[in-house]
């Protein structure tokens, strides 16, 4: 199983030590990749459902600054050379199809290859406000996006006119990434299990470290399976990551649970770093022992 840690975008930490400081250190430590989180803008007050909370509640304070998730890779790239990189998760249909394939090419091409893109279809209805992006056709853009993007990633998308994106015909979009971008798709609904399934190379899923449980992961992994079948595609090869929040100064407990996640078909999972103390490889190391014993 590999360990992947996440790179804080968000919050204070950033701010004081600079991400590209953070994402040399992770990558010394040991971690097998760097993942960030989006958010574009927040309301003040937070009204819509949170669907990773038993309350529906977000977690976190509104107010909490946010590095944009593209640019922070960016970041990232410039400051490591082993490390893959990606989104847990960016939400798609807030942004330009094109512009989003474009910046995800040149952080590929830039980082040689090292790129991966975790992207959901979001829930924050008051973003899509502020960023004038229909929330009710979010579904729907999320997979024609993933299309648009993926047809520019060969330099030469086709033309294309939908409801939602017009796209004229001998349009150029290069560089062309440096390889194929691995895409893996969030949700725990069975639409969104479906969805990746039928077009994704991976599932993200997310789960807190002190409710850590297989059960849904083996779940939702056959629900998967069964889609990829349907689809024609194989789904033994579809991967499953796994982000574990709360896991900040928990170790030993997200360690002692690896073996039964790689049970349930986890193959990657992110976890939440302490910085309290200059020690993220010996936080590394209790985390790939856990590992190995899987």
């Amino acid at each position: 199983m590999l360990i992947g840690a996440k790179l804080q975008n968000s919050g204070p930490l950033p701010m004081e030590r600079g991400i590209a400081e953070l994402a040399a250190q992770l990558e010394q430590a040991g971690a097998d990749s760097l993942w960030v989180s989006d958010h574009v803008v927040m309301p003040r007050e937070i009204g819509s459902h949170y669907p990773f909370a038993a309350d529906g509640r977000a977690t976190w304070a509104s107010d909490t600054p946010y590095f944009e998730a593209m640019i922070a890779l960016a970041l990232a790239a410039a400051a490591t050379e082993r490390v893959r990189l990606g989104t847990a998760v960016l939400v798609l249909p807030l942004r330009n199809p094109v512009m989003f394939a474009k910046q995800a090419a040149s952080i590929d091409v830039a980082s040689r290859g090292r790129l991966e893109l975790g992207l959901g279809a979001g829930w924050l209805a008051e973003e899509f406000e502020a960023l004038g992006a229909p929330f009710s056709r979010r579904g729907a853009q999320l997979t024609e996006w993933i299309a648009i993007a993926r047809e520019c990633w060969t330099g030469h998308p086709a033309e294309r006119r939908s409801e939602d994106y017009v796209l004229p015909a001998e349009t150029l979009c290069l560089p062309a990434p440096a390889h194929r971008i691995p895409i893996l798709l969030g949700g725990h609904s069975p639409r969104a299990l479906r969805r990746v399934g039928a077009i994704a190379d991976g599932w993200l899923g997310q789960q807190s470290a002190p409710e850590l449980d297989p059960a849904p992961i083996a779940a939702a992994r056959a629900a998967i399976v069964e889609a990829a079948e349907q689809a024609g595609r194989d789904g033994a090869t579809i991967r499953i990551v796994l982000r574990i929040i709360e896991s900040a100064g928990r170790p030993e407990v997200v360690a002692d649970a690896l073996p039964a996640l790689a049970q349930a078909g986890v193959d990657e999972v992110i976890v939440d770093l302490s910085w309290d103390a200059e020690d993220q490889a010996e936080q590394l190391e209790v985390l790939r022992a856990g590992a190995t014993r899987a």
